[in-house]
């Protein structure tokens, strides 16, 4: 029999500060613990206060290099920090694989720093379905600014775009990630470009490839936003200050013109979808095991039913 919890209390001391609360309600999400209702609910007037932050590129660009350097310069700004790594799922215990925090180890001391490596669990698009959720921990926590670092699995990776309030984009020089860009939808989803690595050769021309691209898009048209593309050498800190910066130009920008709650109001559009989903998954699964599905199954096989009309039969069950 599991232990109740109390809620109140694991909240407030989440908002005090006290990482053991903060570890245990993204454990709850994680887990899909019975309590997780009362838990957004208890948070749902403490959040909507963090800069949420996307930190995507392909693997070997040096994602979790810069996020440790990002932290360090927002940390000199005197904010709170949360940062969520999503990393490769193990195929034997389904946990997080790598394990960003050791990446990130200059920070572990730091009370104003919550670092947490989550595993993406087979959800594809970079990220964990609990993302969200966890997010709102970290929000109602007292973050001013929450970093979320994808996998790192390429093309796919543009998930990212519909969680954060601006996306950082990496790219590395000598990486064909010019290419990648033009290719994948990457300019789409970015705000801000960073070529890193940029004391390797070829840096110039990958912040020229990716500035033509841009150059060619509609981003160009007055009043959108114009994505800057910077250079860093994120092990050494360098350009990282110009970096945040851009962050701040983006927000400024988006509040200005009321972008950010756009962004934010389609957020929690796809949050509720993503729950609702998730709902009727499970009860189809008791559809599945009362036999129910089987029968439409064989039904659409022997052509006495369409795929169609055996659907709305599902819907109607459910409802």
């Amino acid at each position: 029999m599991s232990r109740q919890v109390d809620i109140p209390s694991l909240v407030e001391q989440a908002r005090a500060g006290r990482p053991r609360a903060v570890a245990r309600l993204i454990s709850m999400v994680e887990d899909a613990h019975p309590a997780l209702r009362e838990v957004m609910a208890a948070l749902a007037p403490h959040t909507g206060h963090a800069h949420v932050i996307g930190v995507t590129g392909s693997p070997g660009v040096g994602k979790s290099t810069s996020t440790n350097a990002l932290v360090t310069a927002l940390r000199q700004r005197d904010l709170r920090v949360g940062v969520l790594a999503v990393d490769p799922s193990s195929p034997f215990s389904g946990g997080a694989l790598l394990g960003d925090r050791i990446r990130m180890s200059d920070h572990v001391l730091d009370p104003q720093v919550y670092i947490r490596s989550m595993a993406s669990r087979g959800h594809l698009g970079g990220l964990s379905w609990t993302t969200p959720q966890a997010l709102r921990v970290l929000d109602a926590a007292g973050c001013d600014v929450v970093l979320v670092e994808t996998v790192g699995v390429g093309q796919s990776e543009v998930e990212v775009v519909g969680l954060a309030d601006t996306t950082i984009v990496l790219l590395a020089p000598g990486m064909g990630d010019g290419i990648q860009a033009a290719k994948a939808g990457i300019l789409e989803i970015g705000d801000v470009f960073v070529v890193n690595k940029a004391d390797r050769d070829g840096a110039d021309n990958t912040v020229r490839d990716i500035r033509h691209m841009i150059s060619l898009g509609d981003r160009t048209e007055a009043g959108l936003w114009r994505p800057p593309v910077l250079k860093t050498v994120a092990h050494r800190h360098e350009g990282v200050d110009e970096v945040v910066e851009a962050f701040d130009k983006h927000v400024a920008w988006m509040t200005d013109r009321g972008v950010l709650r756009q962004r934010r109001l389609k957020r929690a559009t796809d949050e509720i979808e993503s729950i609702v989903i998730k709902n009727l998954r499970e009860r189809m699964g008791d559809l599945r095991g009362d036999h129910g599905m089987e029968a439409l199954a064989a039904a659409v096989v022997d052509g006495r039913s369409d795929p169609y009309a055996a659907a709305d039969q599902v819907i109607g069950d459910l409802t």
